[in-house]
Order: C-alpha cells, then sequence, then structure tokens
C-alpha cells in the first residue's frame, strides 16, 4: 500500500497532539512490510518530523524563527509542493492531515481522522470556527472512510454532520513520552514548592484552565502548599495576569514551555495532572502522565472517562466546588495517589502507537479491498 500524508498540520504545528499522532502513525506505518508511506512537507515547521527518519518526509524543515519566515517559506512551498505531489500521485490512500475544502494530493482513495467536533460545539469560541466547520464537511464527504479517536467523537460526527456510520470507525491513540521523557528533575530545579501541573493550550474558553485556578484559589490548603504549572500555551495573556492577581494566585502560578524531555520531568514531580477541559475529543496528557507515575484528576465530560477509565479521579468541570474537592481528595491521601498510579500502568496497555498502526493499516486494505471508486 502506497499511503501519502499531506503537509497542512505539518506547516501549521511546531507541537500538537495532531501533528504528534500523525508522525507515529507515519513512522510504524513505514516499519512495515505492506507499506510505503510519503509525508509531502516541504518547508515544514514541524518538530516531530524533523527528528523523524527522513527517507519518507519530502521536504525540509524549516525555521520558523528567523526573520521573514512566513513570508519566505509561503514562497518556497507555492513553488515546491506542486511538484512533490506530482512526484507522489500514484497513492492508494491520500490520509488528509487536516482540513481543506479543496482536496490536497492525488490518490486511489481518501481517509481522514477526525479528533474532535469542537469547532461545532464552541463555534463562538474560535475565530475561524466557520470556515473550518464548512472545511470538514467538505472532507468528511469526500473521504472514503472517517477514522474517529474515540467513540464519544464518533458519535458526535455523526450526530453533528449526519455521517453514515458505517463509513466510520474509532481507533486510539498510543502514547510515546516515556521513551524520551527525563528521569531526574534537574530541570525543574528551580520549582521549590509541591505543584499542581496543567498542559496543554489555556485558551478558548472550553480548555477551562481558569476555573482549575479559581478551584485552587477556594481552597485555604490548596493556595497556600501548592504552586500551578501550566506547560505548554505561552506565556499568560495580561487577562491572565490580572484575573490570578484577583485570585492571590499570581506569584505562584508559572507559565512554562519545552520539548518532551522537560515535559516529562514535570509530569514526573508533579503531585498530579488536573485535566479541567469541559469537552475533548482524546485527550493525551491524561495518558502521558500515567506512563509517567503522574496522578490523573479530570472531567468526567466527552471522551475523557472513555480514556482514563478507572484511573483517575473525576470532577464536574463546571463546577468549582467538585474540581476543588477532587483535586484536595488527591492530593491529601497518599493511599489514594498510590492507586491512582498502579491503575494508571494498567489503564495504559490499551494505548499504544503499535496497536493504533495495525488497525489503521487494517482500515486501509478495507478501504481498498471495496475496489475502484465509483
Amino acid at each position: 500500500m502506497n499511503i501519502l500524508f499531506d503537509h497542512l498540520i505539518f506547516s501549521w504545528q511546531r507541537y500538537g497532539g495532531i501533528s504528534r499522532y500523525l508522525s507515529e502513525l507515519a513512522a510504524g506505518l513505514a516499519r512495515r512490510d505492506d507499506c510505503t508511506v510519503a509525508i509531502v512537507a516541504a518547508f515544514h515547521t514541524n518538530e516531530y518530523l524533523r527528528h523523524a527518519d527522513q527517507s519518507y518526509v519530502w521536504g525540509p524543515y524549516f525555521n520558523p524563527q528567523i526573520p521573514g519566515a512566513g513570508q519566505i517559506r509561503r514562497l518556497c512551498q507555492k513553488m515546491l509542493l506542486p511538484i512533490q505531489y506530482a512526484l507522489n500521485a500514484n497513492a492508494d490512500i491520500v490520509h488528509e492531515t487536516y482540513y481543506s475544502v479543496a482536496p490536497i494530493g492525488r490518490g486511489q482513495f481518501r481517509v481522514l481522522t477526525v479528533h474532535d467536533m469542537i469547532h461545532e460545539l464552541f463555534t463562538d469560541q474560535f475565530r475561524n470556527g466557520a470556515s473550518v466547520i464548512e472545511a470538514k464537511r467538505a472532507c468528511v464527504s469526500r473521504a472514503d472512510h472517517v477514522i474517529c479517536v474515540s467513540e464519544s467523537t464518533r458519535q458526535d460526527l455523526i450526530r453533528l454532520l449526519d455521517v453514515d456510520p458505517h463509513k466510520t470507525s474509532v481507533v486510539y491513540h498510543g502514547h510515546s513520552l516515556a521513551r524520551s521523557a527525563s528521569e531526574t528533575s534537574d530541570a525543574i530545579s528551580g520549582i521549590k514548592r509541591p505543584y499542581l501541573l496543567y498542559v496543554g493550550a489555556r485558551a478558548p474558553g472550553y480548555k477551562n484552565f481558569m476555573t482549575f485556578c479559581k478551584a485552587v484559589a477556594s481552597s485555604p490548603v490548596l493556595k497556600k502548599e501548592f504552586d500551578i504549572i501550566a506547560f505548554g500555551g505561552g506565556d499568560f495573556l495580561d487577562t491572565e495576569r490580572t484575573v490570578l492577581q484577583k485570585l492571590g494566585l499570581r506569584e505562584q502560578t508559572h507559565s512554562v514551555s519545552g520539548d518532551d524531555d522537560l515535559l516529562g520531568a514535570y509530569y514526573r514531580c508533579a503531585a498530579l495532572l488536573v485535566y479541567p477541559s469541559l469537552y475533548e475529543g482524546f485527550g493525551i496528557p491524561p495518558l502521558e502522565a500515567m506512563s509517567l507515575d503522574c496522578p490523573v484528576v479530570c472531567s468526567n465530560t466527552s471522551s475523557i472517562p472513555e480514556v482514563v477509565g478507572e484511573a483517575g479521579v473525576y470532577f464536574d468541570p463546571c463546577s468549582v466546588d467538585s474540581m476543588r474537592e477532587a483535586i484536595e481528595r488527591v492530593t491529601n491521601s497518599t493511599e489514594l495517589r498510590t492507586e491512582l498510579v498502579h491503575k494508571g500502568r494498567e489503564r495504559l496497555k490499551m494505548f499504544s502507537w503499535e496497536r493504533c498502526v495495525n488497525e489503521t493499516a487494517e482500515i486501509y486494505k478495507a478501504v481498498l479491498g471495496r475496489g475502484s471508486r465509483a
């Protein structure tokens, strides 16, 4: 099978769940004897591809921090991408990496992965919500098969876009952070107090970071004894700093960014991971936390219970009281934290990139087995 991945997500994401998933999927497929993989990614900015086997990556890495990077890269891509797609026009499967109104690349069949239905459910939180929805509808309509990353997402897709259920399958993500995570706490030696860890973007609002902060501020014990580390998502905005100041948390709340080694060190040393999202299509951070023996406290909504199972303590993400009580319950009990670590290790057995790759390859085979497109 010749599998082609387009350039879209790798041009937009340096790091991120979607590009991590697709880079792991491509790497696993490339190791199989029955697959040939090509990722068209001229002048990409993605760190996962930058460190991948370059034998199947068509296009060099482009440093987005050089002066005038955006304009230079767009010009280079305009010249090179058509050539690269022309040289990879014999694909059996084009696996589209993100949503576009017009098809990208040429192949016999098309497969799409839908990661969530956030834009449909929280349209008002995105400046480009309507355009993403339009592009997603076009992608789903032309796809020969749609992979969903959870049953929750599959049901949302079927309900919101009126998709034929027989055209859909669920394939879970894996987790890979543990392979490169730091074994020591040297990288975070500047943190002097125990901390609660939050990982990922803090905006749009459905990520619910500020409700988490309000939960900590409402607890005299948590506020006194714990810092908050927000990993990823960039520096705090002025509006965030203002709210943190009003909550009395400004000095103990820190924004941190870095690579997987640094993130791994923060997981290892955290009191627990707090995952307060109102909605997630899958949610990799809880798996990353489990893989590094970090207890998980999380929302009871969307796909999160499907992924975390019995390996987490749940709260209502719309309730400050519920969130505070769940966090306090775990921080106050060494026995419960130990129990969550053990349950997390067991839960992880359900999720691996190898399983993801093998199940995806079977979907490709089934699509090809249906014969030529009408």
